[in-house]
């Protein structure tokens, strides 16, 4: 049970690094979705360039909501960016580093299944293979718009008897599959570039804002942990003092405090203390509501912030 509790605090201590495994697992996944997927194209007219352009981009953006929905930090950056501005005033580049972190990572797998796709070029192929200029292939002459674009329609599908002997529709499959191939290639191309330009130049803009851009995301990303584990203790001692009162009137155990008062009047007093001056629901309201409304400033030299009998103030050091 320890060892589950240090993996679990691991990954509540490390939340990008966590994320960056679990951005890493759906790029693996979706390489292994799009493998393990029956392509099969319409060959119609009218349904191949929606059926191959849908199997490019639809999974993708499943896989990017996927990412937004497995990252952490997009409801606590919802959340500083919605929030009241209270006793603490918001800093809209905090917010712009945490949405262009979130969306970095949120981008991979979506990215890795295009590129799979482009370097495959069946979807290609069966998206564009109507829009192809006849003039550029043999085996057209003679033959109406109509059964031309047919024809085109048919190159994707290698058992179909009316292109299956063909003349054009390998010369036409390799050429379309070139075209996808040099796309994917120049979209992975691009985006390695990007990476080596992004590294090499941040050097060059202010790091020092930066450092600080990067400290106060993970300040509230860590704030908000703490005070849902401090939530849930207080919660935990305040259910335990209700069960306490509630079994109170049963004889037993009255029975059983007049033998262990002293003990049980020093765990009393302790949980009060814990409790903060607790005593009832409403004060527990409003003592949240307080903390959502009127967050303390990061300044822990001036002032103390704390909440008592469900009135929230500020005492002085």
């Amino acid at each position: 049970m320890d060892r589950f509790r240090m993996i679990f605090q691991y990954f509540q201590s490390n939340s990008e690094s966590v994320m960056n495994g679990i951005c890493g697992l759906l790029a693996l996944a979706s390489v292994k979705m799009y493998t393990s997927f029956d392509f099969n194209c319409p060959c119609l007219p009218k349904y191949n360039m929606v059926y191959g352009v849908g199997i490019m981009f639809l999974p993708p953006m499943a896989l990017f909501l996927c990412g937004l929905i497995l990252n952490r930090q997009s409801l606590v950056m919802l959340e500083e960016w919605k929030r009241p501005t209270g006793g603490r005033k918001k800093d809209l580049a905090i917010i712009r580093y945490m949405c262009f972190s979130i969306m970095q990572r949120a981008m991979i797998a979506p990215v890795v299944w295009i590129i799979v796709t482009l370097l495959d070029g069946k979807c290609f192929i069966c998206a564009f293979s109507s829009s192809i200029d006849p003039e550029k292939f043999v085996g057209f002459a003679n033959i109406t718009p109509t059964q031309i674009q047919l024809l085109l329609s048919k190159v994707p599908c290698k058992d179909d008897e009316l292109m299956k002997n063909h003349t054009a529709r390998k010369a036409i499959s390799r050429y379309l599959r070139c075209w996808s191939q040099a796309l994917g290639w120049s979209i992975l191309l691009f985006l390695i570039v990007v990476a080596f330009l992004a590294r090499s130049l941040r050097p060059c803009f202010n790091q020092a804002a930066f450092l600080q851009t990067r400290y106060w995301s993970n300040y509230i990303d860590i704030e908000q942990k703490i005070f849902e584990e401090t939530c849930c203790e207080h919660a935990r001692d305040f259910a335990h003092k209700c069960i306490l009162h509630f079994f109170e009137s049963m004889q037993q155990e009255i029975k059983l405090r007049r033998f262990n008062a002293p003990r049980e009047a020093e765990e009393g007093e302790a949980e009060e203390d814990h409790l903060r001056g607790i005593t009832d629901q409403e004060q527990m309201n409003k003592l949240l509501k307080s903390w959502y409304y009127s967050k303390p400033p990061l300044d822990v030299s001036q002032f103390l912030w704390w909440g008592g009998g469900g009135n929230s103030r500020y005492k002085r050091v």
